[in-house]
């Protein structure tokens, strides 16, 4: 297929935040490198990394003026030098930590680009490569998760979210769920033991009476600001583990005082990009039992709700104000 010179782009113009995101229509479209592959994009995936680059919050994030959206799937156009496989036509997701999503190519490492599963469209896959391992991770090899166990879960409503609880119940654990009012049906159909309402709720105190006093086993943080004090305080002392890969409400400090005399918990971070560089192996294993709980039916297609790419400061306004329910995807 012939490749354009230009394409049109969500282009982040300044640090304050995803309202300064515009469409353009004249963005280079890039060249594969050695190693990469060209795709052309037919869905990108809105993640809570876009708003932190967005707002300047994202360490080591690009500077403005950039192609926003670190998601995206769509068929494979050129090959970058030294590339065999996936073969140009074929259809994978991956992941642009640096952005580029937001638009109608895309350059991706080859080694990371994911097959999108057999009889999905690529939008379903969306999640693949960011929500879904980053649940699985935080629950599994970081967390620690057994069967019998208690978790506590924030943000459930969430992309991430939704894929955590579906596979704490699959490990055989009590879930204990957070998110609005309005969305604690969903959750409850997801399989949560027990929904929180994350916005009234002394959300430590009923952790700590329904688990009997004695506080959950895991708790997956991504809330960040006053809630993480909460989750804190939500865990069990010596043993219990608090996996914190998200910030969305904000900075919060934990002192070494507080570790020793106030919270005892073990506190692990973690950012799934990271974890691909510093920890490949580890990564590779997280997807191959991700793709087993696929093919166990554990796991299936997702259903995005869709935004047109020229809709996407809207889709990232109503993520950043969490009025948006499970995975948000922009369509080329």
């Amino acid at each position: 297929m012939t490749i354009p010179a230009t394409m049109r782009a969500l282009q982040q113009t300044s640090l304050n935040g995803p309202q300064d995101l515009r469409l353009i229509t004249d963005a280079p479209v890039p060249s594969p490198g050695p190693g990469e592959v060209l795709i052309r994009v037919t869905a990108a995936g809105v993640n809570f990394v876009d708003i932190s680059q967005a707002r300047g919050m994202f360490a080591g994030g690009p500077q403005p003026p950039y192609v926003a959206g670190i998601e995206g799937v769509g068929e494979v156009v050129a090959l970058g030098e030294g590339v065999t496989g996936p073969e140009p036509g074929a259809h994978v997701i991956g992941v642009g930590i640096n952005g580029g999503a937001f638009a109608e190519y895309l350059v991706l490492p080859a080694a990371a680009a994911v097959p999108v599963p057999a009889g999905w469209v690529d939008e379903q896959a969306l999640g693949l490569v960011v929500n879904w391992p980053t649940a699985l991770a935080a629950l599994k090899p970081l967390g620690g998760v057994a069967a019998g166990q208690t978790v506590l879960i924030h943000a459930a409503a969430g992309g991430t979210g939704q894929a955590a609880v579906k596979l704490a119940k699959h490990f055989g654990a009590t879930v204990i769920a957070t998110a609005s009012s309005g969305k604690h049906e969903v959750v409850r159909a997801l399989g949560a033991d027990h929904v929180l309402d994350s916005r009234g709720t002394d959300i430590a105190a009923e952790v700590l009476r329904l688990t009997g006093g004695a506080g959950a086993d895991l708790v997956l943080e991504s809330v960040g600001g006053a809630t993480f004090d909460a989750s804190l305080a939500a865990a069990k002392r010596v043993t219990g583990r608090v996996v914190v890969y998200g910030m969305a409400g904000g900075e919060t400090a934990v002192t070494n005082w507080d570790l020793v005399y106030k919270h005892q918990v073990h506190v692990i971070g973690l950012n799934i990009g990271i974890l691909i560089q510093a920890a490949p192996q580890i990564f590779g294993e997280v997807m191959g039992q991700l793709f087993g709980l696929l093919a166990a039916g554990v796991l299936g297609p997702g259903q995005p709700t869709a935004y047109e790419l020229a809709d996407g400061p809207k889709a990232l306004a109503e993520l950043e104000a969490r009025a948006t329910v499970g995975k948000l995807a922009l369509l080329t």
